[in-house]
Parts: structure tokens; C-alpha cells; sequence
């Protein structure tokens, strides 16, 4: 996913050389018939903002389901942490982007836009680094523009074509509020404005922190705020996202990815984790990044529920 997470980020106590044993009562439902991963200690990580929390714990409670012990280090600041500890082997497994692998870690420039073709690219390079990833899921928290409801009856755009449309009929219709990594990436508004050639001018650009860009949105302060496609708050604020019809915005998969010599002692866990990527789309995480960003919900039990209420664990 996109690095500018920095608003929605969550202080944590946990880290590398922290972390405490995940203790939930759970036993086999759909996944871990047979405890295929008794005898394992795992450690489970995650990043520090919701999404990534609420995944790392989908993570380690299917782990627990299947008979393993999980010791829990979600929650470490910033992208490379996490990365690095299931690099090192100090983690084993944890969720993770494609588009963060190809950029970042793997120091691409430009992303591959079929999302299949993306994680198979990631897959494949990351072979020389202990790292292995499991099928990916739908789930692509990627970049997007939104509006509120009162702003799409009056303008009818649904698409970032319509939108750059919009910019050169009606310029003035056309205000942006956007978080300042945003506004200079490459990967964000500079690159959107020449792929759509949009025509937005400086003093119809505010930036802002993550947080602020919804309310104002759902205000209408802008016409169209940048947002992640799965924030919770999109749902919540009944806002309205432009498609990318020109598949612009790099893929944001979430994926596994194991430690590639923890993967070769315990094959195991495949089985019992790719029936819970397989159910992750975008719709199930703007509902339960919701409920910890919106209904102040913990993003652990916010796991839990949803893994019960799917049948996963019991």
C-alpha cells in the first residue's frame, strides 16, 4: 500500500524485541482441521496502521486455530521494520503489499498494472531474499479520489477520465485535497494529472494530514479528496470513489509472506491461511477498518469476530 499512512498510524508498544503470546480460546472451523501446525512457534507482525493490524491478527488466530503457539508482534512503525524482521528470520509471517515489495523493497519505478502479473513479479524476486509469498487476496488499498454525495449529484463524475474532463470544461469545479507525499510522488498527483492529462492548478490544491482529507471531503471544502480504497471511512462518510479507468494507481494486494526457511519446516501453513486471504476484498475492509477507525473498536477483536463470524475458527 501507499507509505503515507503516517495519520492513521497507532502507537504500539510492540517491536522487534517486544511482543506477547496470542491467547485467544479458538479451535478448527473451516481452517486448521487437524492442527497441521501443532509443535510451531510463530511470530506474527504487522504494521502499525489498522488495516495491517486487523490482518496480522486474522494471521495469528489462524495459526492458533491449527495447533500452533503465536507470539504477537504486530504493530511495528513504519513499512521496512516488518519487513526486515521476516527478512532476518526474527518474524515468521506477516500480510503484506505488492505495490510496497515492487517499489520499495525491490526498488522498481514503474508498477506492473495487471495485479496477478504484479504479485507473481514480487513473488519471483523475492525468491533470493528468504521471503516467499502465498496467493494474494482482492484487497488493493491503493490511491483514489472521493466525493461526497451532494458534489456527485451535481457533477456525475465516476471516473478519473471524467474528472480530467471536469478539470478542462469547468476548472474551477475541480478542487483536490491531498496529503503532501501525495502531491509530489510520482506514483500520486503528478503522475495522475499527465496519465488523465488533468489540468488542476496549484491554488485549487490543498494539502492536508490523512485524517483531515475525509471530513473535508464529506463537507464538500474540496470536490474530490484523496483517499485509500479501503479506509473505513469512505463507508462511513457515504462517499463516492472515482474508478481508475486507466489503471494508473499501482496495485495494492495484500498477500502472506513467510520466512521462506519457516515456510520449508512448516508447508502447513498455506493451507491454513490462504482461505482467509481468498475472502479479503475491499468491501470487507472498508467494514472493519471501519470498526476500529470509526466505531473505536480493537482491531484484534475486530479479527477475532469476523474470523468466528466466517466460520475460519470456533
Amino acid at each position: 500500500m501507499p507509505l503515507c499512512l503516517a495519520g492513521l498510524l497507532l502507537a504500539s508498544g510492540c517491536g522487534l524485541t517486544s511482543g506477547s503470546p496470542m491467547v485467544d480460546d479458538v479451535s478448527p472451523g473451516s481452517i486448521g482441521q487437524g492442527e497441521p501446525l501443532e509443535g510451531a512457534h510463530l511470530t506474527v507482525t504487522s504494521k502499525s496502521f489498522t488495516e495491517s493490524l486487523v490482518l496480522g491478527a486474522m494471521m495469528g488466530i489462524a495459526f492458533e486455530a491449527a495447533g500452533a503457539e503465536v507470539l504477537d508482534r504486530t504493530g511495528i512503525q513504519g513499512s521496512i521494520g516488518g519487513r526486515e524482521a521476516i527478512r532476518k528470520g526474527d518474524a515468521d509471517a506477516m500480510y503484506e503489499y505488492t505495490g510496497t515489495a515492487w517499489i520499495t523493497y525491490q526498488g522498481n519505478s514503474e508498477p506492473i498494472t495487471d495485479p496477478r502479473k504484479q504479485w507473481e513479479a514480487v513473488r519471483d524476486a523475492d525468491v533470493r531474499n528468504g521471503v516467499t509469498w502465498l496467493p494474494q487476496s482482492r484487497l488493493n488499498n491503493t490511491y483514489a479520489l472521493a466525493m461526497n454525495q451532494a458534489n456527485y449529484r451535481k457533477y456525475g463524475t465516476k471516473t478519473l477520465s471524467e474528472v480530467a474532463e471536469l478539470s478542462r470544461k469547468d476548472p474551477p469545479a475541480v478542487t483536490l485535497c491531498v496529503e503532501s507525499e501525495f502531491a509530489n510522488r510520482a506514483d500520486g498527483l503528478p503522475g495522475m494529472q499527465k496519465a488523465y492529462g488533468m489540468k488542476v492548478p496549484a491554488n485549487r490544491i490543498t494539502q492536508m494530514d490523512t485524517g483531515i482529507i475525509y471530513t473535508q471531503a464529506a463537507k464538500g471544502t474540496c470536490t474530490y479528496g484523496e483517499v485509500f480504497t479501503t479506509d473505513g471511512r469512505i463507508k462511513s462518510m457515504n462517499l463516492v470513489v472515482m474508478a481508475d479507468d486507466k489503471k494508473f494507481f499501482p496495485n495494492y494486494n495484500a498477500a502472506p509472506v513467510v520466512n521462506t526457511k519457516t515456510f520449508e519446516k512448516w508447508p502447513a501453513i498455506a493451507e491454513v491461511i490462504d482461505p482467509v486471504t481468498a475472502k479479503l476484498d475491499n468491501a470487507v475492509a472498508q467494514e472493519l477498518n471501519a470498526k476500529v477507525d470509526v466505531a473505536g473498536e480493537d482491531p484484534h477483536q475486530v479479527a477475532l469476530d469476523w474470523m468466528k463470524a466466517e466460520g475460519f475458527v470456533k
